[in-house]
């Protein structure tokens, strides 16, 4: 849009995780969530998009994947015993470790290259994780309660589909109304992070 080459662009996003899940593994089953999102991105959109800061580590990956997912593996393991390498695998406490020590400078390596400071943002909408997740982040990056959103209890981790769902959520809340500055930052599998500012007029 910027360089002129496109007006609109649909940005679709959709995570059916619950077909990776285990039937046995209450853990995974109780924080994921099935959705699909649709978001438009328009020079003449509700919002000024900010400047992104983006990054990833691939060191990561086996925290968080189905090992038969992917290319490397052509067969499916089901048959073999009900394998679990068919299913999705999260070391829980490496993905905390991570999240820890990502997010927090993301929030702060946004605000400078956005020029602001935490005192100017009125809401900041995180990755839907899981809310212990979130309450330790908001503790630890010293957000306020009350502009740290939080949109678990009807849909879980949707994954991708978190933060456009969480902002279609503040729009019908009416917390987006007025001359609102709104940092977005996502996290998670790979390891990767990314965040960038959002103002609403």
């Amino acid at each position: 849009i910027a360089g002129g080459i496109a007006k609109n662009i649909l940005l679709l996003t959709g995570e059916t995780y619950s077909k990776y899940i285990h039937r046995s593994d209450k853990g995974n089953r109780s924080i994921f969530g099935d959705a699909a999102a649709a978001t438009l991105v328009s020079g003449e959109g509700m919002a000024w998009i900010g400047e992104f800061v983006l990054g990833t580590d691939g060191g990561g990956a086996s925290n968080l994947m189905v090992k038969t997912g992917g290319a490397r593996y052509h067969q499916k393991q089901d048959g073999e015993g009900d394998c679990m390498s068919d299913y999705l695998y999260m070391n829980g406490s490496e993905i905390f470790n991570f999240t820890l020590e990502a997010v927090p400078p993301l929030l702060e390596q946004v605000l400078q290259k956005n020029e602001t400071c935490m005192e100017d943002i009125s809401l900041f909408v995180f990755h839907q994780a899981n809310k212990f997740m979130l309450d330790t982040l908001r503790k630890v990056c010293m957000i306020p309660k009350d502009k740290f959103y939080l949109d678990l209890v009807q849909t879980g981790n949707t994954v991708s589909s978190t933060l456009p769902i969480a902002l279609k959520c503040c729009m019908e809340e009416n917390r987006l109304e007025g001359k609102k500055q709104v940092l977005i930052a996502g996290f998670g599998v790979g390891y990767s992070w990314g965040g960038c500012m959002l103002s609403f007029e």
